[in-house]
């Protein structure tokens, strides 16, 4: 499947399932490839409750209530919109993963280089957004950078929470 995440993918499965857990997903930037990663795992439909691509800003507000007062002040690619990402997908599951940053060729800055991105995890009251710039050069390299370490970051998440 993906041989340097696949004990990640399982480990995630695995501690999901036992705790009866669904995962939502909102994706930006990696434009549903965590998703797709994750949904290759066996018995997906287990520990997975719904997944979002939601690229347009319209989209963030709309299905994940982002407000558009956190994207005017602090802009689409932040750790202000990654937080309001994963925390309004709880509504749809008990934990969410959520993505926004910049694959290039176009956007980026000074700030948040191409190959940016901030992801953000939410289970219950518990937030967590980290920015993360990859140093792949073509857009697919980034998203498939990006998915991993996300991923990887997640599980980290997860036994921090559960042991």
């Amino acid at each position: 499947m993906y041989p340097s995440v696949n004990n990640t993918l399982n480990e995630i499965k695995e501690i999901l399932t036992k705790r009866n857990i669904k995962l939502s997903c909102a994706e930006s930037c990696t434009g549903g490839l965590i998703s797709s990663y994750l949904t290759d795992v066996d018995g997906a439909s287990k520990f997975i409750e719904i997944n979002f691509v939601t690229y347009a800003i319209e989209a963030k507000m709309r299905f994940l209530q982002v407000p558009v007062k956190i994207i005017e002040d602090f802009g689409v690619v932040s750790k202000e919109t990654a937080y309001f990402m994963a925390k309004g997908l709880l509504k749809y599951s008990g934990i969410s993963i959520s993505t926004t940053g910049y694959l290039g060729p176009e956007g980026g800055d000074e700030i948040n280089p191409i190959g940016t991105v901030y992801f953000g995890f939410a289970y219950k009251d518990k937030i967590k957004v980290t920015k993360y710039i990859s140093n792949k050069t073509s857009r697919k390299e980034i998203k498939v950078d990006m998915t991993e370490f996300i991923l990887k970051e997640f599980l980290t998440f997860l036994k921090e929470l559960f042991g």
